[in-house]
Protein backbone atom coordinates (compact mmCIF):
# COMPACT_ATOMS: atom_id res chain seq x y z
CA UNK A 1 0.00 0.00 0.00
CA UNK A 2 0.96 3.44 -0.63
CA UNK A 3 1.38 5.91 1.70
CA UNK A 4 -0.45 9.23 2.17
CA UNK A 5 -0.18 12.28 4.34
CA UNK A 6 -2.94 12.61 6.61
CA UNK A 7 -3.74 16.03 5.73
CA UNK A 8 -4.32 15.07 2.34
CA UNK A 9 -6.93 12.30 3.50
CA UNK A 10 -10.84 12.74 2.53
CA UNK A 11 -13.59 13.48 5.19
CA UNK A 12 -14.54 10.40 7.15
CA UNK A 13 -11.56 8.22 5.87
CA UNK A 14 -10.54 5.95 8.08
CA UNK A 15 -6.52 5.13 7.96
CA UNK A 16 -3.47 3.82 10.22
CA UNK A 17 -0.69 6.21 11.06
CA UNK A 18 2.33 4.34 9.87
CA UNK A 19 5.06 6.76 10.09
CA UNK A 20 5.39 10.53 12.05
CA UNK A 21 7.93 12.93 10.71
CA UNK A 22 8.72 14.41 14.27
CA UNK A 23 11.32 16.80 13.06
CA UNK A 24 8.96 18.34 11.27
CA UNK A 25 6.51 18.89 13.78
CA UNK A 26 7.33 21.74 16.41
CA UNK A 27 8.47 20.13 19.75
CA UNK A 28 5.73 21.70 22.07
CA UNK A 29 3.20 20.49 19.99
CA UNK A 30 4.76 16.78 19.40
CA UNK A 31 4.38 16.44 22.87
CA UNK A 32 0.91 17.02 23.05
CA UNK A 33 0.23 14.66 19.81
CA UNK A 34 2.43 12.01 21.85
CA UNK A 35 0.77 12.88 25.59
CA UNK A 36 -3.05 12.40 23.68
CA UNK A 37 -2.11 9.12 22.11
CA UNK A 38 -1.02 9.68 18.51
CA UNK A 39 1.82 7.28 17.22
CA UNK A 40 2.97 4.96 14.63
CA UNK A 41 0.07 2.08 14.54
CA UNK A 42 -2.82 3.80 15.59
CA UNK A 43 -6.28 4.12 13.66
CA UNK A 44 -7.43 7.57 13.17
CA UNK A 45 -10.51 9.02 11.04
CA UNK A 46 -10.81 12.93 9.97
CA UNK A 47 -13.57 14.59 11.10
CA UNK A 48 -13.36 17.89 9.57
CA UNK A 49 -11.09 20.50 7.94
CA UNK A 50 -11.46 24.18 8.98
CA UNK A 51 -13.26 26.23 6.06
CA UNK A 52 -10.95 28.93 5.33
CA UNK A 53 -8.72 28.89 2.18
CA UNK A 54 -6.19 26.77 4.39
CA UNK A 55 -8.37 24.12 5.29
CA UNK A 56 -7.12 24.96 8.80
CA UNK A 57 -7.55 23.46 11.63
CA UNK A 58 -7.97 19.60 10.74
CA UNK A 59 -9.82 17.47 13.45
CA UNK A 60 -8.95 13.91 13.65
CA UNK A 61 -10.34 10.82 15.95
CA UNK A 62 -7.83 9.00 17.58
CA UNK A 63 -9.51 6.38 19.85
CA UNK A 64 -12.31 7.68 21.27
CA UNK A 65 -10.68 11.49 21.07
CA UNK A 66 -10.73 14.08 18.84
CA UNK A 67 -7.26 16.23 17.90
CA UNK A 68 -7.11 19.68 16.54
CA UNK A 69 -4.01 20.02 14.45
CA UNK A 70 -2.39 22.75 12.11
CA UNK A 71 -2.55 21.10 8.57
CA UNK A 72 1.08 21.55 8.89
CA UNK A 73 1.79 19.48 11.47
CA UNK A 74 -0.94 16.96 9.28
CA UNK A 75 1.72 17.00 6.32
CA UNK A 76 3.91 15.05 8.74
CA UNK A 77 1.78 12.53 9.31
CA UNK A 78 2.02 9.40 6.65
CA UNK A 79 -0.99 6.89 6.85
CA UNK A 80 -2.05 3.87 5.31
CA UNK A 81 -5.55 3.98 4.22
CA UNK A 82 -7.99 0.97 5.94
CA UNK A 83 -10.24 -1.11 3.62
Amino acid sequence: MTSVQLDHLLLNSHAQVRSINWAAIPENEGHRLRSLGLEEGVEVEVLHKGMLLWRDPIAVRVGRMRIAMRRKVASAIFCELSE
